[in-house]
């Protein structure tokens, strides 16, 4: 079997750690292997593949021989280098913001459009969508596909992973201010208290009085799967280490009873249904942690509509929201373009 060079951008973040653990897993064909960080972590050392590296810094690093480059180093830098990169023949999957709603970019999750990978030869970047849209779109997909999804509602429930190592520490350490007399917790990653709280607030608000967070959820899943889907989505923040939970309410044209929907999900690629809720089978946060799978509980019609679903959707959002999506997106990559 072909052989490849990878380099990690972002290789000492949450992310950038996850993609190395998923790579290692799941045996992807590393030949060689660079780790990509800011000049304050490189000579820093990172496990991998039984080995130590060397991390290495990114503002000196050439490009030239790199095959692959999964990038997690926040958008400002992905702007500036994910070009270099593929400039110089390194194919970008890249789990920034930053290209996501580039139209010559393919925004790409591998269960819904693996199609659109064949677009990188335009930039020789592949854009990864944001972590709570993934799941959705992998539980929303095969039911688009049975009876065509009309319209979204989706609210969220985030993780404090999704901000960084820095907010989930933020987390710990203000639940430990709580039961502390007279300590005074931090508050730094989020606009208001996190611990023992709900924040619903994800990113900057827009003029139209969402998020720039919700209406990544929006513009991301028309692009994905169907401009003509109408979503709505409230994005809030929740004192909860890792994982994104969603409810998700579904209109369609056609006709699904939640048997169907039963049925369709649990045949469907990357999704997991576990839905028998009073014997305790649905999944939380917790129980998706560490795993790969999109799961998918308390599947029910929503009376209040003429076809109606409603659906708990739950996945690691460092796993499948970034590192997992990007790595099956590299994957496709070899097998089908870069042989």
């Amino acid at each position: 079997m072909r052989k490849y060079n990878v380099c990690v951008v972002g290789a000492t973040g949450n992310v950038g750690r996850e993609m190395l653990r998923i790579l290692e897993e799941r045996q992807f064909p590393v030949n060689e292997v660079h780790l990509l960080a800011s000049s304050r972590s490189a000579g820093s050392r990172v496990a991998f593949m039984g080995k130590e590296v060397v991390v290495e810094d990114l503002a000196t690093f050439d490009f030239k021989g790199m095959e692959i480059g999964l990038f997690s180093p926040g958008a400002s830098v992905s702007k500036v280098y994910a070009p270099k990169a593929a400039e110089a023949g390194c194919v970008v999957v890249d789990n920034t913001s930053f290209f996501r709603m580039d139209p010559e970019i393919p925004l790409v999750v591998p269960e819904v459009n693996p199609e659109a990978i064949a677009q990188y030869t335009k930039r020789g970047i592949i854009s990864n969508p944001n972590c709570s849209t993934i799941q959705m779109v992998v539980a929303l997909k095969p039911l688009h596909d049975a009876a065509r999804i009309k319209r979204v509602v989706v609210s969220t429930y985030q993780a404090t992973s999704g901000a960084g190592k820095e907010a989930m520490d933020e987390l710990y350490e203000q639940t430990k201010a709580f039961y502390t007399p007279g300590s005074t917790p931090p508050m730094k990653k989020f606009p208001k208290g996190i611990a023992f709280n709900l924040i619903p607030q994800i990113d900057v608000f827009l003029e139209n009085g969402y998020t720039k967070e919700e209406m990544k959820m929006v513009n991301e899943t028309k692009k994905i799967m169907d401009p003509s889907i109408r979503l709505t989505a409230t994005t809030v923040r929740v004192p909860v280490f890792n994982s994104h939970s969603e409810v998700v309410n579904i209109e369609t044209e056609r006709k699904l009873t939640a048997a169907q929907a039963r049925e369709i999900l649990s045949k469907a690629p990357g999704v997991v249904v576990v839905d028998d809720p009073a014997n305790g089978g649905y999944i939380t946060p917790k129980e998706a942690s560490g795993q790969d799978g999109t799961f998918v509980s308390r599947i029910r019609e929503d009376d209040s509509v003429e076809n109606g679903l409603n659906l708990w959707v739950v996945s690691d959002n460092l796993r499948k929201g970034a590192a997992l999506n990007a790595v099956q997106i590299a994957e496709v990559l070899i097998r089908d373009y870069l042989k």
